[in-house]
């Protein structure tokens, strides 16, 4: 098991300890779920960085690597809906569409078939972190008393309901519009994919 692939394992453990510290009452448990998060996403980096500079590239790799990294996104989605802050239908067409396209890539893969990810896509993935990093720091700084106490009227308006609502509808929009747009690009290959099955 190369390196690579230790770093995809742990990103995949760190996603339950992640969630049980972000839904403690307790505020250090809650710092801390931000430090777990952001070293699990970290992992995603590293590991990509070394496997491409070191050739460390695997069939594992390929399907584990992006199916932890959604499964890391969506399972803070659902964090954030638990705590009743994102709706949930949101979420559930999210992560739908995320493991589709990740299983679809994976499977177009495996058949050795050029699939590349596209610039959308990544913008998309880009929107989503940022914003899961934005409603982290938020929420953990409005747990630590001697930041929060004071200016209440501004974490009022950085976590404000209706703010949090369109910036997560428009993400929401964006990875369906993404989604779909892999699909249909990709129709033909998938196609053929699909009628050849040896």
């Amino acid at each position: 098991m190369v390196l690579p692939n230790q770093l995809t394992i742990l990103r995949i453990i760190l996603t339950p300890v992640f969630l049980f510290l972000f839904l403690s009452s307790n505020p250090v448990y809650n710092q801390i779920a931000l430090a777990v998060f952001i070293i699990a996403a970290l992992t995603d980096w590293y590991d990509g960085w070394l496997a491409r500079k070191f050739n460390y590239i695997t069939n594992w790799g390929k399907f584990w690597d992006p199916l932890a990294d959604k499964i890391l996104t969506s399972t803070a989605f659902v964090g954030f809906y638990i705590i009743d802050v994102i709706p949930l239908w949101m979420i559930i067409i999210i992560i739908v569409r995320d493991f589709i396209i990740t299983i679809l890539r994976a499977y177009v893969d495996y058949k050795s078939k050029p699939f590349p990810t596209s610039y959308y896509a990544k913008w998309k993935t880009f929107l989503q972190m940022t914003f899961l990093y934005y409603l982290l720091l938020v929420r953990t700084c409005q747990k630590i008393p001697l930041i929060y106490k004071g200016n209440e009227n501004i974490f009022d308006t950085l976590f404000n309901p209706t703010f949090i609502y369109v910036t997560m509808l428009v993400i929401t929009i964006i990875t369906l519009h993404s989604g779909l747009t892999y699909i249909l690009n990709n129709r033909t290959l998938i196609k053929r994919l699909l009628v050849d099955k040896n």
